[in-house]
């Protein structure tokens, strides 16, 4: 089975997804820190990130493997190695955060990481979250989710989280980067954001992180006896 969470920045879905895995036993896979890896490389190796074609033999090239973070409370990001060096931290950084839309906005660069997710995923029971998942990366997925959440309630978790890495935003220059960042990712012309048509959306403003997580694991039970 696949459980696909697709949303926007900041709607919860790294830990929503993360927490549904370790319930169900279910192997996770964090798409969005791929494309955040690719967006590292290139600005390490000055790749101009207007140049689609260059990008995307980059992102072909690169050796890429996560691993699950020891978070019980789901909060921590995955483990990202590239080449066997640990990138978690760096590729959490304003500077990668600032031209991830841009870069995975390349069909170029799409292709090469679709190609990667699904065969991480195919044959095996697990959940992906990004932003293209229900609808180009396993449009047939067993379950599909689309989590949403104010911008502003998004803002206030994202600053958490770089207060949480020792670094200090004024909450309303998160909250524009956020939205810049949905007006990309919705418009671009390789697998905009959007809601499947047959996803569930869940709004997640005003709830708890345990009732969305109930609720995403009721719809994978609905589907097949899980745990």
């Amino acid at each position: 089975m696949v459980i696909a969470i697709d949303g926007p920045a900041g709607s919860g879905k790294s830990t929503i997804a993360r927490l549904v895995a370790a319930r169900l036993g279910f192997a996770y896979l964090d798409t969005g820190a791929m494309y955040r890896a690719v967006t590292l490389a290139a600005l390490e190796q000055g790749v101009d990130p207007t140049d689609g074609a260059s990008l995307g033999r980059l992102a072909s090239t690169l050796s890429l493997r996560l691993e699950p973070a020891n978070a019980p409370t789901g909060q921590s990001q995955s483990i990202v190695l590239l080449d066997a060096r640990d990138i978690s931290t760096e590729i959490r950084t304003a500077a990668v955060t600032a031209g991830v839309s841009q870069v995975s906005a390349h069909p170029e660069v799409r292709e090469a990481m679709t190609s990667v997710q699904r065969s991480l995923a195919t044959g095996r029971d697990a959940v992906l979250e990004g932003r293209d998942i229900g609808t180009v990366v396993f449009p047939d997925a067993e379950v599909k989710v689309f989590l949403t959440a104010s911008s502003v309630e998004r803002a206030r978790r994202r600053r958490q989280q770089l207060v949480q890495q020792g670094i200090s935003v004024p909450t309303d220059e998160v909250q524009r980067d956020i939205e810049r960042r949905d007006g990309l990712d919705s418009s671009r012309a390789a697998a905009p954001l959007r809601k499947a048509d047959d996803a569930v959306e869940i709004d997640t403003t005003h709830l708890s992180i345990e009732q969305v997580v109930e609720a995403v694991c009721s719809l994978a039970r609905s589907v097949r006896v899980v745990w």
